[in-house]
C-alpha cells in the first residue's frame, strides 16, 4: 500500500469518526431528556399503594396532591429540555369534581399542587384523577382513584382548637418557620372514615399542617400531633410536633415525621 493510499484511508476513517460523533451529539441534544413524576398521595391513603393510590373523600373535601419532577440522567439519555420546567395538568371525568394545578409550570426543586374537590353528584362513586407532566414532547402520568362517600365535615372547629395549641409555642420556639398567631389558615377534613384517630389538614400561604388527635381518650393517651410541609418546595412533611396530653396541658415537643406522612 502506497503512502498516498494509506493517507486517504486514514482520512476516511477519521471522517467516519467525526461524522459519527456529530450524529451522536445531534441525537443527544435533540432527543428529549426523560423525567419522572412524584405524586404525594399520603397521608390521605387508607388503601392501595403509592403507585395505585385510592383514597376516601366526602363531597366538598379539598384533596391536595403535591407533585414534583426528577430528571432521569444517564450516558444514553437525551438532553433536550434537561432541567427545564415541566407543565403540570390534571384531568377528571366530566362532572365528577373541580380540578386545578398550581403552579402550572414546575422546575426541579419545586413542588406543584393538584387540587381536586369532589362535587355533590359524586357521592358513593369512584373516579380517577389523571395527573400529567409534559416537557419537550415527553409525557408522564400518575393516577389516583377517589372514592366519594357520604359524610360531613363536623370536626373543623375542634381541629382549629387543636391547631391553636401549637401556634404560640411554634412562634416562640421556632420563629424561623414564620408561623404566628397572625397566620391565616384554611382547613379541610381528610380520611373521613377514621373514627379513633381524627385527621384534618390546614393550609396557610406557606405551610401545609396535617393534624391528628386521639379522640375520646383520657390522659396520658389524649395526644395530638402536627406534621408540617413547606408548600411548593417540599413533597412531604419535614417537621413533626406532638402534645402528649392535651388535658394535661403539656407543651409541644419535636418528634419524628412518620414514614406514612
Amino acid at each position: 500500500m502506497t503512502q498516498k493510499r494509506l493517507y486517504l484511508r486514514v482520512l476516511a476513517v477519521a471522517a467516519i469518526i467525526v461524522v459519527g460523533a456529530i450524529a451522536s451529539l445531534a441525537w443527544l441534544y435533540t432527543t428529549p431528556a426523560p423525567f419522572s413524576l412524584q405524586v404525594n398521595t399520603r397521608p390521605t391513603v387508607p388503601m392501595g399503594t403509592e403507585e395505585e393510590a385510592s383514597i376516601l373523600a366526602i363531597a366538598g373535601q379539598r384533596c391536595i396532591f403535591p407533585v414534583a419532577v426528577t430528571d432521569e440522567q444517564g450516558w444514553l439519555t437525551g438532553k433536550a429540555g434537561l432541567g427545564e420546567t415541566v407543565e403540570i395538568s390534571a384531568q377528571v371525568p366530566e362532572g365528577k369534581a373541580t380540578v386545578t394545578a398550581q403552579p402550572r409550570q414546575v422546575t426541579l426543586g419545586k413542588v406543584a399542587e393538584v387540587i381536586v374537590i369532589p362535587t355533590q353528584t359524586d357521592v358513593e362513586e369512584a373516579f380517577t384523577v389523571t395527573i400529567t407532566g409534559k416537557r419537550s414532547g415527553l409525557t408522564q402520568t400518575k393516577t389516583v382513584t377517589i372514592q366519594v362517600i357520604l359524610g360531613e365535615d363536623g370536626t373543623g372547629s375542634y381541629a382549629a382548637e387543636m391547631r391553636a395549641l401549637f401556634i404560640p409555642w411554634l412562634a416562640t420556639n421556632h420563629p424561623e418557620l414564620g408561623i404566628t398567631t397572625e397566620t391565616e389558615w384554611t382547613g379541610t377534613i381528610v380520611n373521613p372514615q377514621v373514627l379513633v384517630v381524627m385527621h384534618y389538614i390546614f393550609y396557610s400561604d406557606d405551610w401545609e399542617m396535617y393534624l391528628e388527635w386521639h379522640a375520646g381518650t383520657i390522659p396520658p393517651h389524649d395526644w395530638t400531633r402536627i406534621y408540617l410541609r413547606r408548600r411548593f418546595i417540599e413533597l412531604r412533611p419535614i417537621y413533626a410536633f406532638e402534645i402528649s396530653s392535651v388535658q394535661g396541658q403539656e407543651e409541644p415537643h419535636s418528634t419524628e415525621v412518620p414514614d406514612w406522612a
